[in-house]
């Protein structure tokens, strides 16, 4: 777990990534979504849920577009977001009925100063070498802290029913199911009669970087609207794509968590929006909700201290 970050902590590097794996340190990592390319096919969310054996879910119609998972959740570690505009794409666009659709593929931020870090009791959430945050489902005991501490609402609790009935068969990677196959009852996949009720999310395809390979869902991303790599390499290429749209024109064209210097140090991945956050779904200016923890602590403690101070005091004014 890393120390509570305060405003005044916000350095843009992660709290205590080198040193922790000191030789073994290696250049942090990301994504760059660049979501003006973005044309909402979803194979990102079917990528994704095919490498990391995710449940099905969004199997529902919500009304919105062709959103069908409206957020991230532990079933759902990217969420491709449709919007549909009465506005024009570019500035100079004003002729005829103007109309453009927003599509971006969320995901996890890994945060640089990450309170789901500062929460965990376990350590089951913990930073990666390559400067990401991993949950490590088998030592998760499900208590949740992590959840309300996300500023993006990224963090969810499974809760799926375990089922010894399932039948074999599954993917090419694994044989059999997992709650049936040979994984039944180990690490990630432990089976029980139990609802599962551990936290599930992102991990930046952590298994496939240490192979040298690229997360599934940027393999799998078409038009290269989800670009991973070295995450100054991955902002200094931001830049220059947003210089180009603005200079184009595009209408609300922006970087969302490329500065190091917002409220939670920077994302580990970040986005060029073509509207507001909130357009989105995405908090204007997320803060790292154990900023003022430490404060409030204190206050807790002094508040409680006046508090066993005036109960003494009334026992004691009353014994006279």
């Amino acid at each position: 777990m890393s120390d509570f970050a305060t405003l005044a902590d916000i350095t843009g590097e992660p709290d205590g990534w080198a040193d922790t794996y000191g030789n073994e340190t290696k250049p942090r990592m990301g994504f760059f979504t660049d979501t003006s390319v973005c044309i909402g096919c979803k194979a990102c969310e079917v990528a994704c849920k095919e490498w990391n054996v995710i449940p099905e879910d969004g199997l529902m119609w919500t009304g919105e577009s062709y959103d069908h998972t409206s957020t991230l959740g532990a079933n759902s570690w990217r969420h491709v977001a449709f919007v549909e505009q009465r506005k024009p794409l570019r500035g100079d666009d004003e002729d005829g009925d103007a109309l453009r659709w927003l599509m971006s593929s969320d995901v996890c931020k890994h945060c640089t100063h990450a309170a789901c870090l500062d929460v965990c009791p376990t350590g089951s959430l913990f930073r990666t070498e390559f400067g990401t945050v991993v949950v490590q489902e088998d030592i998760c005991n499900g208590c949740g802290y992590c959840v309300p501490a996300c500023p993006f609402g990224v963090l969810d609790k499974r809760h799926l029913p375990r089922s010894e009935s399932r039948p074999a068969g599954g993917t090419s990677r694994f044989p059999q199911t997992p709650s049936t196959g040979p994984l039944a009852g180990t690490g990630r996949f432990a089976a029980g009669k139990k609802e599962d009720g551990r936290v599930w999310k992102c991990t930046l395809c952590y298994d496939r970087m240490h192979g040298g390979h690229e997360p599934a869902c940027a393999k799998a991303c078409p038009t290269d609207s989800i670009q991973f790599g070295e995450l100054d390499e991955l902002r200094d290429r931001a830049d220059s794509r947003l210089e180009k749209l603005q200079a184009e024109g595009w209408n609300g064209a922006q970087l969302y968590g490329r500065d190091p210097e917002d409220g939670v140090g920077g994302f580990g991945a970040f986005f060029l929006l073509l509207d507001e956050p909130e357009v989105y779904g995405l908090p204007p200016n997320p803060v790292v909700t154990t900023a003022n923890l430490p404060q409030m602590w204190t206050a807790a403690a002094v508040a409680a201290g006046a508090l066993v101070a005036g109960i003494l005091g009334a026992f004691i004014g009353g014994s006279r």
